[in-house]
């Protein structure tokens, strides 16, 4: 398989160091060409394989770091299109594009499910900017509902949606109770709570 896909899809990753960014995009082709094999079989030969170990057991790089680079920017500079908003940069136009994709247990990708469009304030650089009376939020609400309306069609598949830390808020767990929590949910937490009742945190230790 090309990497010409990879390169595409990691465009403007910035691992901090060339070698990183390029060893990146050379992972990402190589495990999705072989998606059920373990790392030494995805890889090119025992150097290929250790390097792919050292790239993976690199302290500095998150998954966010990598999946920063993936959201998808809508450019249409120089065009004649009404509400657009910034992206890399104020002068840039366009909108972004999120998407929820769909892989398997065995790290087969499935598809897109769903796919969010929104655009950024030029004035609130860093936040992202919805239409008038709408939530960033709504966005994750929205797609859990749509994930839940699957469950009907796919009785013998368990749901599962994995989401970051942006997703830590209590409105869409609520969503999901109310909906009999159709599909389970993962999430990387934002912050340290107590549990219900108790004086333990959800991170270990003790308030």
């Amino acid at each position: 398989m090309s990497q010409d896909w990879a390169a595409q899809e990691l465009a403007g990753i910035d691992l901090g160091a060339a070698r990183l960014n390029k060893r990146s995009i050379t992972l990402l082709d190589r495990l999705a060409d072989k998606p059920t094999a373990s790392n030494p079989h995805a890889c090119n030969g025992s150097v290929e394989t250790q390097l792919a170990y050292r790239f993976l057991a690199q302290e500095d790089i998150g998954w966010e770091d990598i999946l920063a680079s993936s959201t998808t920017e809508l450019d249409f500079n120089g065009q004649q299109t009404e509400g657009l908003g910034t992206l890399s940069f104020p002068a840039q136009r366009g909108m972004y594009l999120h998407q929820a994709y769909a892989v398997s247990p065995e790290r087969e990708p499935l598809g897109v499910l769903d796919a969010w469009m929104w655009v950024q304030d030029a004035s609130k650089m860093g936040s992202r900017s919805l239409p008038a009376g709408a939530k960033e939020s709504c966005r994750l609400l929205e797609r859990y509902a749509r994930l839940a309306e699957q469950v009907s069609l796919l009785l013998e598949t368990r749901l599962v949606y994995v989401t970051d830390r942006e997703s830590d808020f209590l409105d869409w767990m609520v969503q999901a109770s109310a909906l009999g929590t159709p599909v389970d949910w993962l999430i990387r937490s934002a912050h340290n709570r107590k549990l219900v009742g108790q004086q333990e945190k959800l991170w270990g230790g003790f308030a």
